[in-house]
């Protein structure tokens, strides 16, 4: 796959080692772009290196949703998402804006002792090298029942989408960018993150929201958040 100037055709073309970006909430997938605001000292300097290196960041959410709030270094969830920094701007006033388009998932493994504020992880791409495969497993996906379910969603929070790009969309991009959307909490963003394959963060997604809509429907509101 190619992301920005880059071009990762197997996991032999990824390092061994990432800075990662812990951050709850957040939810990279293959072949999307995240936007992040960076104003913390030790993310600026984890820019910096990425910019002078590879450009790959690993961005993983804390293990639980208080994790962040206990500690400066909370404990990882077991798999994040790397992405290759394809687009910085400065501010002005400290911060950088970045876009990350991720590349693949990863398997977090030992944390390295670093002198560097950031966290550094060794990483094993092995289990997600499908990742790097553009479209792998659309035709397994029931895209009629993930439209359908997203129709139900438009309909009870009384809101509209363009149809025409939705139908035009591939499936892979339709699937993961509804994943990246989606006003769930971490833990249901990270059970889409490891979903075993496209066809399963769908049938994921297609429950979650399920759920959800049922949850709304006998509260006689909405719960997303």
């Amino acid at each position: 796959m190619q992301a920005g100037n880059a071009i990762y055709e197997t996991i032999a073309d990824l390092p061994p080692v990432l800075p990662v970006f812990p951050l709850s909430g957040a939810l990279l997938l293959p072949r999307t772009q995240l936007p992040l605001n960076i104003f913390e000292q030790r993310y600026l300097d984890m820019v910096d290196a990425a910019l002078s290196g590879n450009r790959l960041i690993g961005m993983v959410q804390p293990a639980s949703e208080t994790a962040s709030a206990d500690t400066d270094s909370p404990v990882l969830a077991s798999v994040g998402c790397v992405g290759r920094l394809t687009s910085f701007q400065e501010t002005g006033d400290g911060r950088y804006l970045i876009t990350l388009q991720g590349v693949t998932r990863f398997a977090l493994g030992k944390e390295l002792a670093t002198y560097g504020a950031f966290r550094e992880v060794e990483c094993d791409f092995a289990p997600f090298a499908t990742d790097l495969t553009c479209g792998d497993g659309e035709e397994d996906v029931d895209r009629n029942g993930l439209l359908k379910t997203l129709r139900d969603y438009l309909d009870a929070n009384n809101l509209e989408a363009d149809w025409q790009s939705v139908s035009e969309a591939e499936t892979e991009v339709l699937v993961n960018a509804l994943c990246m959307m989606c006003p769930y909490g971490p833990q249901e963003k990270q059970a889409l993150l490891e979903a075993r394959d496209l066809k399963t963060r769908a049938e994921t997604l297609i429950a979650i929201t399920e759920m959800d809509l049922a949850r709304s429907q006998n509260d006689g509101g909405t719960t997303l958040q």
